[in-house]
């Protein structure tokens, strides 16, 4: 093809997201990584061309894309920024479980999220509540209910119009519900404390809320083991998956681009050519190449196999169903593919990000190039769930056929204490 510009590949390959909003989100990463600059503006431009929309069904005035469409977008857009994409999981999780919702809760909310309104996540607890409960509460008033908690981790919520939070119920009931409530009503506080060292940007803080007032149209029930917390559950790891391709992808992006503008070489290289000419390096850009494309083929093999799964569920009409193995073989399909997708696509997906460093030497450790924030921004997702308990329930499966079980809490060890 001689030295014109090389052929785009399946990671440049997008369906709604506009090719110069992603080339200016791309083009700003670096300095939001170096000086700590939360995307606040990219964010908005966001909204306003429609990606949080994306999953609202045509039914209700959407685009209906699919989970695999809706998927390739999200690649596409960690691609340019992992943080960006990963900030909008909670909403896309929050649009997802619209499905499962009466329709009084579908008709108040689809609207919003079609005006561009976004829902961030307030789920997880920082430490102190056992497994299984939680200590952010919802308790009836003469007005309604109202909610108290502090939550960690509130990823998105900082950008987002509202934020979903997860709560038990002091009224008899120790379920389960989600209250949906407005940023920035009195008595939430949101803070961007967050000191992981990667992921840096996607506002995953820590919520306060105080006393704070909550319309019944905001909460949304949620049974365990229903067909819905079975297909979120695997949903929420599906998207982390697709973050993480994109920083794959983002990875030989960069090595490439490197590579064509380096003159120098190392008098130990075996042909003394410029570095884009030296075969040995070609090669490593060349593994780099194939695992990302593994691991984008196995995440959309998984996206697919999530469309097949919410299909069937939905056409059996089980969704209601509240205990495990009441539902159809298909629904739990999902879960299976993500968690063996765990598994695989993370290891993956480091290993392009550290090859990353063999082709251009010292000079990719400057920290004007922040190179090592794909590493670091892989490795942080790689940890949201530990690989040796998905490996573990998919050996179960196989020997024993245990279905996988998605992850739907997170606290303090009964066997700890």
């Amino acid at each position: 093809m001689g030295g014109g510009e090389p052929m785009k590949t399946t990671a440049d390959q997008h369906t709604l997201l506009p090719g110069d909003l992603l080339e200016t989100i791309a083009s700003g990463a670096v300095e939001r990584e170096l000086h700590r600059i939360l995307p606040f503006e990219e964010v908005r431009l966001l909204d306003e061309c429609g990606f949080g929309a994306l999953r609202v069904p045509t039914e209700h005035g959407g685009p209906g894309l699919s989970v695999e469409q809706l998927i390739g977008e999200v690649i596409a857009l960690a691609r340019a920024d992992s943080n960006i994409a990963h900030l909008y999981r909670g909403h896309f999780g929050f649009v997802e479980s619209l499905r499962f919702q009466p329709p009084e809760i579908q008709k108040a909310w689809y609207p919003r999220v079609l005006k561009g309104k976004t829902v961030g996540n307030a789920s997880t607890e920082r430490g102190g509540n056992a497994l299984g409960t939680l200590n952010t509460t919802l308790t009836a008033g003469e007005d309604g209910w109202v909610l108290n908690g502090e939550k960690f981790y509130s990823t998105g919520t900082i950008f987002s119009d509202y934020t979903r939070v997860s709560a038990s119920q002091e009224d008899g009931d120790k379920g389960r519900r989600f209250a949906v409530v407005p940023r920035d009503a009195a008595g939430v506080t949101v803070a961007d404390d967050w000191d992981g060292f990667g992921q840096k940007l996607t506002g995953t803080g820590t919520t306060v809320f105080e006393d704070v007032v909550v319309s019944p149209l905001s909460l949304l029930n949620r049974s365990y083991g229903s067909h819905e917390a079975v297909h979120e559950a695997a949903f929420f790891q599906l998207y982390l998956l697709a973050v993480q391709v994109g920083i794959a992808h983002a990875a030989v992006r960069d090595a490439a681009n490197l590579l064509r503008r380096r003159t120098r070489t190392f008098n130990t290289s075996a042909t003394g050519a410029a570095f884009k000419q030296d075969p040995l390096i070609q090669q490593v850009v060349g593994r780099m190449s194939a695992k990302a494309f593994v691991a984008q083929a196995a995440v959309v093999e998984v996206a697919r196999i999530h469309d097949q799964a919410l299909r069937s569920g939905l056409a059996a009409g089980t969704q209601r169903a509240s205990h495990r193995g009441e539902l159809p073989a298909d629904v739990y399909s999902a879960e299976i593919a993500v968690q063996q997708a765990q598994v695989t696509v993370p290891d993956l997906v480091l290993a392009v990000t550290q090859e990353l460093f063999q082709t251009v030497g010292a000079s990719a450790t400057l920290r004007s190039k922040a190179l090592d924030r794909h590493w670091r921004n892989a490795q942080t997702i790689a940890t949201h769930n530990p690989i040796v308990f998905r490996a573990r329930s998919i050996g179960d499966y196989e020997v024993n056929g245990t279905l996988p079980e998605g992850l739907n809490a997170i606290g303090e060890s009964g066997a700890s204490r």
